[in-house]
């Protein structure tokens, strides 16, 4: 079984614990990498042509107005083709209940036919939020597996919890 692990994940300023704080790795990057370790695939980092400000507070306004405004920033690359992949994680951090608005521009583009889909989404207290409906909607022909939340201040010692979430869900 061939894994493709899809993520956006923002290091600098974010909000962790209840304080603005800086990191030097994203909560999102980590969990990726973990998955990546734990049963192989390619990773793939999503990143916007122009960056979010670097700012925390600044940042979640600008994530704001893109949510309520439905946008589709322009990446820097774009993955085009997953025809080699039987299973596709999706890893990002919660903006506004969801994940940025840049992870649905990449997965609106790709063809998600006979795919298993799986949500893992950092937060600092909402939880998976709207993220796997809205996942479903970008992802028509995928089979949707159960989603999991993984508090973003916990990301580094999330590795037996996405382990054994995996194989509950895989029965890898």
């Amino acid at each position: 079984m061939a894994n493709l692990i899809i993520y956006y994940s923002r290091s600098g300023e974010n909000y962790v614990d209840g304080k603005v704080r800086s990191l030097v790795k994203g909560n999102s990057e980590i969990c990726a990498e973990i998955l990546c370790r734990h049963f192989g695939g390619d990773l793939f980092r999503i990143e916007t042509e122009k960056e979010y400000p670097s700012n925390y507070i600044e940042c979640i306004e600008v994530a704001k107005r893109e949510k309520n405004e439905g946008a589709r920033p322009t990446l820097k690359k774009y993955l085009d083709d997953i025809s080699g992949y039987d299973n596709v994680f999706v890893v990002g951090p919660c903006w506004w209940g969801t994940f940025p608005c840049a992870v649905f521009t990449q997965l609106e583009k790709l063809d998600f036919t006979g795919k298993k889909v799986l949500v893992v989404m950092t937060h600092e207290g909402s939880g998976l939020g709207d993220t796997v409906e809205d996942v479903k909607k970008a992802c028509p022909g995928a089979e949707l597996v159960e989603g999991f939340a993984v508090h973003g201040a916990e990301a580094a010692e999330s590795e037996f919890p996405l382990h054994n979430w995996v194989v509950s869900v895989l029965g890898k």
